[in-house]
């Protein structure tokens, strides 16, 4: 049985009450970084990677001075990590002498920034800033068309969109980590059940709860 919007958000409220970024990071900094670095990559991979990255530079103006062969030794192990040592480097470049050591606020300043898109810039500006933004990811676009959100042609763009439309706005912060996590554990791109089957199941299991 299909649910509206609010209902299907419902659900995933009482799943993921307080839905957070598994990325690990503890200032807006770390937090830009590690989602650059996440492209393309698991968080789980990146959570590998990154404490020995912020113990050696943990500031934008220690990782403006650091040397590419030594950062890209540090993250050798995650996917696409030659590119993406550049990009951080040059970012905290950019952020310590145009930005004075700040991380931009707006998406447009984010997106200026080396190696950030429009999708890194939504998942800063919602959990670093709490500003109302939708980050659509593999997880967030696969589960946003079996809900028939989105249709399969869309882009991520046309996808954000539609989404922007259909949700609530002050719950656009949260639905993006609630999707996502649903997309991640229970909507996988390998499971072939019916997306409202597999959302019912956890209303139940909530509701005897």
């Amino acid at each position: 049985m299909k649910m509206t919007v609010n209902e299907v958000l419902d659900v995933l409220s009482f799943e993921y009450p307080d839905p957070k970024s598994e990325l690990n990071y503890d200032n807006k900094f770390r937090l830009l970084i590690a989602v650059i670095l996440s492209a393309q990559a698991t968080d789980v991979s990146i959570n590998k990677a990154t404490p020995a990255l912020f113990k050696a530079y943990p500031d934008s103006y220690s990782l403006a001075k650091a040397d590419l062969d030594d950062v890209m030794e540090i993250l050798k192990s995650i996917n696409l990590y030659k590119n993406k040592s550049k990009y951080i480097i040059e970012t905290s470049k950019k952020i310590v002498s145009e930005l004075n050591g700040e991380i931009p606020k707006t998406r447009e300043e984010l997106m200026s920034l080396p190696g950030v898109g429009r999708k890194t810039a939504n998942v800063v500006l919602a959990e670093g800033f709490g500003t109302p933004a939708i980050a659509v990811d593999t997880h967030v676009s696969r589960v946003a068309k079996r809900l028939g959100w989105a249709d399969e042609k869309d882009s991520v763009l046309q996808i954000e969109e539609k989404l922007m439309k259909k949700i609530p706005k002050h719950r656009w912060a949260s639905a993006h980590h609630q999707l996502l996590l649903f997309g991640r554990y229970h909507s996988t791109a390998r499971d072939t059940r019916c997306i409202y089957e597999v959302l019912n199941e956890l209303k139940e299991k909530n509701y005897k709860n």
